[in-house]
């Protein structure tokens, strides 16, 4: 059974809401910055915590992909658990794989709630694959499902620069099965609604926009001292961040060309004053799928002679990345398709200006000259005039820095969370009523 929590009721029934929360193939409690790992995780993790604290009940279900980490870990708080469901190998596998294990995921969910005695009210899932293991759970259970997919297939093929980065047709057939199969679609910005009307034919109806959160709890400005004693930055050096998983769609190359344009106007001075910093992936570790992206950046700096100039620093827990966020000048979300843009969100919280990609919920995200500035995707020129006009004028990055800091507060997580109860409400109560 859950453990305690607080008395948030159900407004159809007057029980306590539970929900079957689910995100298949990457579990919110893992290090971010790998190759499956990053803002899903973060939203997965931060929703079902903020749940909690409003007294609703979430079990996560992900698949296991470590035979030692316990099956069943309470680390979201409030009695609220992240269940681990063997499906296939205890180890991680290519998502092309995870398909043919989907039906034993759902097998052993069914039974996990039959053993614990749970009801769920709802199911929440995350990504194709999770939403095709929903359906499943809802013709056992009679519930809602409520789908976010945070990447859509049909625009990954768009943004597309090589053949390895478009998206298998069984991924766009599950994409189209749950648009017109879940009982609403949770879209993060007016944008991603669109997409989903353009391209998949979906009903206004269906969608209910209600963007990410950020948890201001954790990221907020850090006195530039403690930040760059932590960062291990000299306090008279700028330094540019980029936070993100390695892999071509990221746009890390173009921000490296931006870097090399800086250079060519004098901004990048021998003793290494001004630096680039990028979290993420592993630079001493070979990993399937992210290190011939990582191998082509390492190349990169190399041939631009920027090795002392751009550090990789590898993955970062989380809670370390608030410091670095405070540390930075400008954080740069250089992606060339974004559905949101968590990234964006935790260093404006920070008091952070963005720079970023004018793409997708990017473009929604960043205002304009206000908190950041919006830069054409894979154009290092645009991007390079940005940085610069950033880099030398303090006065102008102080006063994107408050505006950024109060425009996060409007995504905190207990304002988002509240949206989405209502939804889960407003569907249970339907369910009921059909």
């Amino acid at each position: 059974m859950l453990g305690k929590i607080s008395t948030n009721k159900n407004t159809s029934s007057g029980e306590k809401l539970r929900v079957a929360m689910i995100s298949y193939h990457t579990c919110p409690l893992a290090t971010l910055g790998g190759k499956d790992t990053g803002g899903m995780n973060v939203y997965v993790r931060d929703l079902t915590r903020e749940l909690g604290r409003q007294g609703i009940g979430v079990d996560v279900f992900t698949r296991s992909q470590d035979e030692h980490v316990p099956h069943v870990l309470h680390e979201m708080g409030y009695g609220n658990r992240v269940v681990h469901i063997p499906s296939g190998p205890e180890i991680p596998l290519p998502k092309p794989e995870l398909v043919r294990h989907l039906p034993e995921f759902v097998d052993h969910i069914r039974d996990f709630a039959e053993k614990k005695q749970v009801r769920y009210d709802i199911i929440h899932s995350h990504y194709w694959l999770s939403g095709l293991a929903a359906l499943e759970l809802q013709s056992s259970w009679n519930v809602p499902v409520l789908q976010m997919f945070h990447t859509l297939a049909l625009v990954k093929r768009q943004v597309a620069r090589r053949p390895e980065e478009t998206e298998p047709e069984v991924r766009i057939q599950g994409e189209f099965t749950l648009l017109h199969n879940a009982d609403r679609i949770i879209a993060a910005t007016e944008n991603e609604s669109a997409l989903f009307e353009s391209l998949y034919e979906v009903h206004r109806d269906d969608i209910a926009v209600i963007p990410p959160g950020v948890d201001t709890t954790r990221f907020y400005r850090i006195s530039p001292d403690e930040a760059f004693e932590f960062a291990e930055l000299p306090e008279d050096h700028q330094m540019i961040l980029f936070v993100g998983r390695i892999e071509p769609l990221k746009g890390i190359d173009t921000l490296l060309n931006a870097m090399l344009l800086l250079r060519h106007r004098g901004l990048t001075s021998p003793d290494c004053r001004l630096c680039l910093f990028i979290i993420g992936g592993d630079p001493d570790q070979d990993q399937e799928g992210e290190s011939p992206e990582m191998e082509r950046l390492l190349q990169m700096a190399a041939e631009y002679d920027m090795e002392g100039v751009i550090r990789f620093l590898g993955k970062k827990d989380q809670d370390t990345l608030p410091y670095y966020y405070s540390a930075a000048e400008v954080v740069v979300v250089p992606s060339h398709y974004e559905s949101f843009g968590m990234v964006a969100l935790e260093a404006m919280a920070c008091g952070t200006p963005v720079v970023a990609s004018e793409t997708g919920g990017l473009a929604y995200l960043v205002k304009d000259g206000e908190t950041g500035f919006s830069v054409p995707a894979g154009d290092p020129e645009a991007l390079a005039d940005r940085l610069e006009r950033l880099l030398i004028n303090d006065r102008l990055r102080d006063t994107m820095a408050e505006n950024a800091v109060l425009y996060a507060r409007q995504f905190a997580w207990p304002v988002i969370t509240t949206q989405l109860v209502s939804l889960y409400n407003l569907e249970t109560a339907r369910r009921k009523q059909s």
